[in-house]
């Protein structure tokens, strides 16, 4: 990560949290009167191989004993009604601006991968984790739309694992690598703007 780049991140993330903190307190209240403890979803993460850290998000499912995997179709009965409304707006990942802040994550790269796919597929993500991983990329844009619909119709968690790595890890890697090659501030901007627009589009 470029030290601009770095700066932009802090920049944008205390503007953020400055703006956002009496409206995201209230979000977090109603949350816990609605939906009950706990309000945050903490769940491990990687930056880079070798290299975890704990990611946060606004919890937007029932709770479980600790699980692995991706969420596909078999864990969608879980999803609370707020929760959906979370996820389409994103919402729920309004707390990864501490982990920005943090330097765990930027605002734009490849969306931070599970321990299992990091080791599962060594090659491929020694390549994509030299870019920080971000809130949102170019990845996330261009094919999560897709991704959800494959992962929604798996009925397992081993239906799930297997179509996430197959269909989609080397798919996300190829655009991840994309954007590690032309990246830039300008691109990055563009990339949180449309992100924006998406999200408040959606969130109507």
């Amino acid at each position: 990560m470029t030290p601009a780049k770095r700066l932009a991140d802090v920049g944008f993330a205390v503007a953020l949290m400055t703006l956002l903190a009496v409206p995201f307190g209230l979000l977090v209240l109603y949350l816990w009167l609605r939906e009950g403890r706990p309000v945050f979803y903490v769940a491990e993460r990687m930056r880079a191989p070798g290299q975890p850290f704990q990611l946060w998000k606004l919890r937007t499912m029932s709770v479980v004993p600790p699980e692995a995997g991706v969420s596909g179709g078999d864990k969608a009965s879980r999803i609370t009604r707020t929760g959906r409304f979370l996820r389409r707006s994103r919402l729920d990942e309004v707390p990864q601006l501490w982990n920005v802040l943090r330097g765990d994550m930027s605002f734009v790269g490849p969306r931070p991968p599970l321990r299992l796919y990091v080791e599962r597929f060594p090659e491929i993500y020694g390549q994509v984790l030299q870019s920080r991983p971000g809130i949102t990329g170019l990845a996330t844009l261009t094919f999560h739309r897709h991704e959800e619909w494959l992962l929604a119709r798996c009925t397992s968690a081993a239906e799930t694992d297997a179509v996430y790595s197959r269909r989609c890890v080397p798919r996300k890697a190829r655009i991840d690598l994309i954007y590690q090659r032309r990246r830039n501030l300008g691109l990055d901007l563009w990339l949180m703007v449309r992100t924006l627009a998406r999200a408040l589009k959606i969130g109507k």
